[in-house]
């Protein structure tokens, strides 16, 4: 009875005490410290905060921004295009519907300018600073007026869109102007438009006798070895207008200069004028 006895007491400390299984994994602080850790970089990261979320901003950023700017150029380059194969009144009436498209337009432009290293607009205000501020100018597709802006002459601007008081909305073929009432002429990168020779036409019924025709144009558009026109059949159809040759500038890379003066009297026997067709100035992709 003793042995039983003392058996069931051994049997009941063995329930009491029982020895830990070999399979339980036990708990230890640095595990704690690592659950909590990965727990907070969580929180972290599902609220959008830390260095990996705050990295990602700004390349969102700037793909964003480099849309924008190719969303923009294509614009550009479609206005652009559009510009150079209408006529000038189509153009007028095009962008009369949605003025904003003017703005988007030298928006490009500007940024195109941006990468010239020499800009044609000012050897035209250096030309005329070089001369007496009496002479009235009349600025064809004046752009944001810089000629205006630049010099003491006293400037009409004329651009299919006015966006201030000093510059005049209108087809350059028909200004407001007088006949004989300016003395210099200005088309600066201008020449755009099926009907070219219209706006050259209505210059020379605007100038005074002996009044200067400046003509800056980029030079790919007068290359014939790749599509452009002959140089001398366009010097040739300005001057059978009504104008000689006074200058004919070739040496800067980006742009040609052209220089005529209005003949005192014109020609009795005016024959028909084969005007060039110029090419297109297209800006390609990027």
């Amino acid at each position: 009875m003793k042995n039983a006895s003392t058996s069931r007491n051994r049997k009941r400390k063995r329930q009491k005490n029982p020895k830990p299984s070999k399979e339980e994994p036990k708990e230890t602080t640095p595990n704690n410290k690592n659950n909590k850790k990965s727990q907070k970089e969580t929180k972290i990261y599902q609220h959008g905060g830390g260095s990996s979320a705050s990295s990602k901003r700004p390349k969102s950023s700037n793909f964003l921004d480099l849309l924008r700017e190719r969303l923009s150029g294509g614009q550009f380059r479609m206005l652009n295009e559009k510009l150079y194969t209408c006529s000038g009144q189509e153009a007028l009436d095009y962008f009369k519907e949605d003025p904003e498209m003017f703005e988007m337009y030298h928006s490009g432009y500007q940024q195109q300018m941006s990468n010239w290293p020499e800009l044609p607009v000012n050897s035209i205000i250096n030309w005329l600073l070089s001369r007496s501020s009496s002479l009235v100018v009349a600025d064809f597709g004046c752009g944001d007026a810089k000629i205006a802006k630049s010099v003491k002459n006293k400037v009409f601007s004329f651009d299919l869109v006015s966006k201030n008081p000093s510059v005049i909305a209108c087809d350059m073929s028909s200004t407001p102007l007088e006949s004989s009432s300016v003395d210099v002429a200005v088309f600066c990168l201008s020449l755009m438009g099926t009907n070219y020779s219209s706006y050259i036409k209505e210059a020379h019924r605007v100038l005074r006798p002996s009044g200067w025709l400046l003509i800056a144009e980029v030079k790919s558009r007068f290359d014939p070895n790749n599509g452009g026109a002959d140089p001398k059949d366009f010097v040739k159809a300005v001057c059978d207008l009504g104008f000689t040759s006074a200058l004919k500038d070739f040496s800067n890379k980006m742009f040609i200069l052209l220089h005529f003066k209005k003949k005192e009297q014109l020609n009795s026997n005016q024959k028909k004028i084969e005007w060039p067709e110029l090419k297109a100035c297209l800006y390609k992709r990027r």
